[in-house]
């Protein structure tokens, strides 16, 4: 899992003069995290970092071979669409933008290698995506530094607002000269900081490209990854989504997973990141930019359009993959065999002992029937566990300590798994059946219970079923083998060669499980506080264990003593249950894994239809972004009185707070408004909606409202409409409009270079009453996202009462409404 190869130095360069070399991108790194937090609409992000790539740029075009030419061009577009459920809109944003060409080729497919280099306020951003940026500028000198063919241009993209989110590569691949020439794409990013970058997103349906990837050095890749993602269980999108939507152009999307615990944060900084994971990364990506850049596919990849793609990598040694077609041929043709070998052991069991045919197969029945409810009960056990340890407020004990897990849930989950079975042979001594054969069954019946697993995953669709195919594939291979040789007569020989035969499926299983750990236990410490973490670890561990462990549980049975044996695992339950709520169970570390909140110190403004103010109050908005809120409870208390954000929603649109984005809405219950006297101090002036002009449309029932807005680079614009009109238009984007989505609309708006005016239109309706009541509600929400030198006192002061282990993302803010 931690595998990484030898980082080159410079002083290796002479020797690899075609070789990535590690080296020469942390140096770049470290100058360029130097320039601090890089966010959109800041100097550091809009005027600093541009000029940082383009020197760098520069450099590459000093030392570039003859043969090639490299042209630079700085976008600024301006644009919008829908992220999820808000409209996502952008203004004088920027992407430094670089072709690498032959000279004199005139094909004019190119290769796409993307990454984004600002961050999210408050953080460097060296994981998250300062890494992969250093890695494109090394990749792009060294490709450009030696003497060999390109077929195909490879356009490198250094997008500049990509945490807004994703608006820079909407920008690119919607408007950008070169965005229709792009025909695939490495898409690279990160959820951590170093490790091995994994390949989780491939496609879709261009299979092809898996051919190109299985060449890398260090593959990491899993069709798992894809799906997890592509449903939505992770909380993290990439450029990936636009450029496949918006551009239809198929590709590898490429991240760092491990060490999430830093991402995001303040603590994401360049002592943290390895320097052999950009050797890691540089060597697959350089292998890649080499093979996709002359791939003939590239001249139509249309014609290569195939489907979806089974992939997987086995403890980063080589690739497996096939299309979806393929998997599913060859699931049913291992579940066809393993009922089939069943079948034949069952016979010959019939045969062996003496016992009828049909009294087998009651036996088998009956063990059938065990296996299911004993499945059942170890997943049961495991989320019985998940909700005792959330209803005495103990959630995320593993947070920082992984090991706790394997007591927690693993324990409970073999527990589970062998009780009833231990129980039932325990009563079954005297059976004609022999112990061998009858343990045999139990292996047979978890198989079926596999092999029934397989067909509903298949006919769901979902291409992760290889998991339990592979599980399957080697137990029925232990089977033959036992048949052939006839060791299943004998009472241990058997046990042996299924020992054997699941080394190689337990050894993939447990890595990829490591991996999933891995990743999504940082997650869960910003996965909001609506749901219960535990409960998707029990879920996780109980699928994984399931396929690990599930043809080896049986064999605790041969063991004199079985049940006590079982039981052990129950005490080691409670044991790591009361370790878990004991300090040693406490999740959060300074620095290394930070339990994260965003805090806004806002002054929020309400006004009537007459003018009047119904609300003028200051105060702090708390969003936890995990489960265990409560835990600093008492620190968020001194502050002063604490309200739920969702006491406000029923009689404020998007409860009347300075919300940042769609996903705090969604948070609304676990957030709080904490009234207080000291108004935040903000740097510039308050954001200024102007109504310009009213206009009368086709009839008298239909207006046009005309705006300007003016304010920081960061605002959130709420639409809603009020006495029976109907929002008929406006001149944001038309798929709210268009799809009939009911009313309040909830636009993030957000500038770089280009400060000028928002101006735009809404037009409306009214039915059953005139304009002189009102029409139209708007709030603004101001962000000064990026001006940590000048937050108040206050805000400070409230900062510094939180424990150390704390990572507050914080900025001030101010929300204002009105009614038209």
């Amino acid at each position: 899992m931690n595998h990484m190869p030898t980082p080159l130095t410079r002083a290796d360069e002479a020797a690899h003069p075609r070789d990535f070399i590690a080296q020469r991108a942390e140096d770049t790194l470290i100058e360029l995290t130097r320039i601090g937090p890089r966010v959109v609409g800041s100097v550091a992000n809009e005027v600093t970092t541009v000029q940082f790539l383009r020197d760098e740029i520069e450099k590459v075009q000093a030392e570039a071979n003859e043969r090639f030419e490299i042209e630079i061009d700085v976008q600024q577009a301006s644009g919008a669409y829908m992220h999820w459920t808000m409209v996502n809109m952008y203004q004088g944003i920027q992407n430094v933008v670089v072709k690498l060409s032959e000279k004199g080729n005139p094909n004019e497919n190119y290769l796409l290698i993307n990454s984004h280099y600002d961050s999210v306020p408050g953080s460097p951003g060296a994981g998250d995506d300062g890494s992969m940026v250093v890695t494109m500028l090394e990749v792009m000198r060294v490709i450009a530094k030696t003497d060999e063919p390109l077929a195909h241009s490879i356009v490198f993209l250094f997008n500049g607002a990509e945490e807004n989110p994703l608006q820079a590569s909407h920008a690119f691949i919607t408007q950008h000269k070169w965005a229709k020439n792009c025909k695939a794409l490495i898409n690279l990013d990160s959820a951590g900081s170093g490790g091995r970058e994994i390949l989780f997103q491939s496609g879709p349906n261009h299979p092809w490209l898996m051919k190109y990837y299985r060449e890398v050095p260090h593959p990491f890749a899993n069709t798992l990854g894809e799906e997890m993602f592509q449903a939505g269980l992770i909380p993290s999108d990439t450029d990936f989504r636009i450029f496949r939507d918006y551009g239809g152009v198929p590709g590898l999307d490429m991240a760092y997973i491990f060490n999430g615990y830093v991402y995001h944060t303040k603590f994401d900084r360049v002592n943290v990141f390895p320097r052999a994971s950009f050797q890691h990364t540089g060597d697959n990506v350089l292998a890649l930019a080499r093979a996709l850049a002359n791939a003939p596919e590239l001249d139509d990849t249309a014609a290569h359009a195939e489907g979806h793609n089974v992939f997987y990598d086995f403890l980063g040694w080589f690739m497996i993959f096939y299309t979806a077609t393929t998997n599913i041929v060859i699931n049913m043709i291992v579940s066809v065999i393993a009922l089939l070998a069943i079948g034949v052991s069952l016979y010959f069991m019939s045969v062996r002992s003496g016992c009828s045919i049909s009294g087998v197969l009651v036996r088998f029945g009956i063990i059938l029937g065990i296996q299911l409810v004993s499945l059942g009960l170890a997943l049961g056990l495991a989320l019985l566990v998940a909700l005792f340890m959330d209803g005495v407020n103990r959630s995320l004990s593993w947070f920082s300590e992984m090991w706790l897990l394997l007591g927690l849930y693993i324990f409970p989950i073999i527990f589970g798994m062998s009780i009833l079975p231990a129980l039932y042979l325990e009563r079954t001594k005297k059976d004609p059946l022999s112990l061998g054969f009858r343990v045999q069954l139990f292996m047979h019946s978890h198989c079926i219970c596999l092999v029934l697993l397989i067909i509903v995953l298949t006919a769901l669709s979902i291409r992760s079923a290889y998991f339990i195919m592979l599980c399957v594939l080697f137990d029925i291979v232990a089977l033959i083998v036992n048949l052939v040789t006839k060791w299943h007569r004998k009472a241990y020989w058997f046990a042996i060669v299924v020992m054997i035969c699941q080394i190689l499926p337990f050894t993939y299983i447990t890595y990829v499980c490591t991996a999933a750990l891995k990743t999504l236990i940082p997650m869960q410490g910003r996965s909001g506080g609506s749901a219960n973490p535990d409960l998707s670890m029990a879920l996780l561990l109980w699928l994984f264990s399931v396929m690990f462990v599930g043809f080896l549980v049986p064999l605790i049975l041969f063991f004199r003593k079985t049940r006590t044996i079982v039981l052990c695992f129950l005490a080691g339950t409670i044991l790591f249950i009361i370790i878990a709520v004991t300090d040693a169970g406490f999740p959060y570390k300074p620095k290394t894994s930070p339990q994260r909140y965003a805090l806004i110190h806002a002054h929020r403004i309400l006004h009537n239809a007459d003018g009047t103010t119904r609300t003028d109050e200051s105060g702090i908005y708390v969003y936890p972004q995990d489960r265990r809120f409560s835990i600093a409870e008492k620190e968020i208390k001194t502050i002063g009185q604490l309200h739920k954000v969702s006491e406000f929603c029923d009689e404020e649109m998007f409860c009347g707070m300075p919300l940042y984005n769609h996903r705090w809405h969604k948070a609304r219950e676990y957030s709080f408004w904490i009234p207080i006297k000291e108004q935040p101090e903000i740097p510039a002036a308050y954001p200024t909606l102007t109504l310009q002009e009213t206009t009368e449309l086709d009839n008298s029932m239909q207006r046009r409202f005309n705006f300007s807005l003016a304010g920081p680079d960061h605002m959130t614009i709420f639409v809603n409409v009020k006495n029976d009109a109907k929002l008929l238009d406006w001149s944001f984007n038309e798929t709210l409009i268009k799809d009939n989505e009911p009313p309040p609309y909830f636009v993030y708006f957000s500038y770089g270079l280009d400060k000028s005016a928002l101006e735009f239109s809404i037009d409306v309706e009214k039915t059953t009453s005139s304009f002189d009541t009102p029409t139209l509600e708007i709030g603004i929400g101001g962000h000064w996202v990026h001006y940590d030198m000048q937050r108040s006192k206050g805000l400070g002061a409230y900062i510094d009462s939180f424990p150390s282990y704390a990572y507050l993302q914080a900025w001030v803010g101010t929300y204002e409404s009105w009614y038209f």
